[in-house]
């Protein structure tokens, strides 16, 4: 199945709504331009008429513009290999594709593919997640990843010495690309699950929960994550923008994580919370 790429050109407090709006007609992944943002989708769930309807109901609040193209999946490749570049965040973690030469001088070397997930570490919610996973001790723990992508943050995980890793996402194509992910880095602690909260049933409390997603998946499964973290443990939430922290504030408190702290960077947002 092929993405749609919608590039959105508004300023920066509209461009904020705009992304809320977005997100609930099913666009699911976000990367701030210069001049605004880029929101992608399947090519099944892009609804050309909702967008546009959105955008019309915001035009006078300054200068909008729109449009869209799709991304083949053959394609999907040649565009993030065109524009990837090695990463270091935190200056003690270097992300890369397995073209680009190890690096020296790192505490830790992720070796990602993203084929046609996201997460590679280049958005801010992805390095910030990681920032505040070198935070948080791992060693011997069950962590799981919601929302997983490229498996990035399940691969920090065991590389941070958790015992096991359940990586949960809702695409197919992207649950295959994670379990090569955690091969090529030689992870093998970690389960790669296709769907969402639902295939959580059975599942034994975790010690860790890592929920990298957006902020409309963050509230409404909210509560499944506080049933599977028992007192005292930390869940890292990313996905959303400063402004909305608050209102995942109040939904987490609702169910007993109380937050303890958050990062910040271009007004994307990663929180840690811990289960009272």
């Amino acid at each position: 199945m092929d993405f749609i790429e919608l590039t959105v050109e508004a300023p920066r407090e509209l461009a904020d709504i705009l992304v809320a709006e977005l997100a609930e007609v099913g666009f699911d992944t976000f990367e701030d331009t210069d001049a605004g943002f880029q929101a992608y989708t399947t090519e099944d769930v892009f609804n050309p008429d909702a967008v546009a309807e959105i955008m019309s109901r915001y035009e006078g609040q300054g200068e909008l513009s729109h449009s869209h193209r799709v991304i083949t999946r053959q394609n999907w490749n040649a565009e993030w290999e065109k524009n990837f570049q090695p990463l270091i965040i935190a200056e003690r973690v270097s992300v890369r594709a397995p073209f680009h030469p190890e690096p020296a001088g790192v505490d830790y070397d992720i070796v990602i593919m993203p084929r046609m997930s996201f997460g590679t570490g280049h958005h801010e919610t992805t390095a910030l997640m990681i920032e505040n996973q070198l935070d948080v001790s791992h060693k011997g723990l069950r962590v799981l990843d919601m929302g997983t992508g490229t498996g990035i943050l399940a691969i920090m995980a065991e590389m941070l010495g958790a015992r096991q890793v359940l990586a949960v996402d809702t695409e197919p194509w992207t649950v295959e690309n994670a379990r090569d992910n955690a091969a090529e880095n030689q992870c093998h602690g970690i389960e790669c699950r296709l769907g969402g909260v639902e295939t959580l049933a059975n599942e034994e409390p975790f010690d860790l929960i890592l929920a990298n997603i957006n902020r409309n998946v963050l509230l409404e499964d909210m509560h499944e994550y506080a049933r599977l973290l028992p007192s005292g443990r930390p869940i890292l939430f990313s996905g959303f923008y400063e402004e909305d922290l608050p209102k995942i504030q109040a939904e987490a408190s609702k169910h007993g994580l109380r937050y303890q702290r958050h990062r910040t960077l271009r007004s994307w947002v990663s929180a840690v919370f811990e289960k009272e």
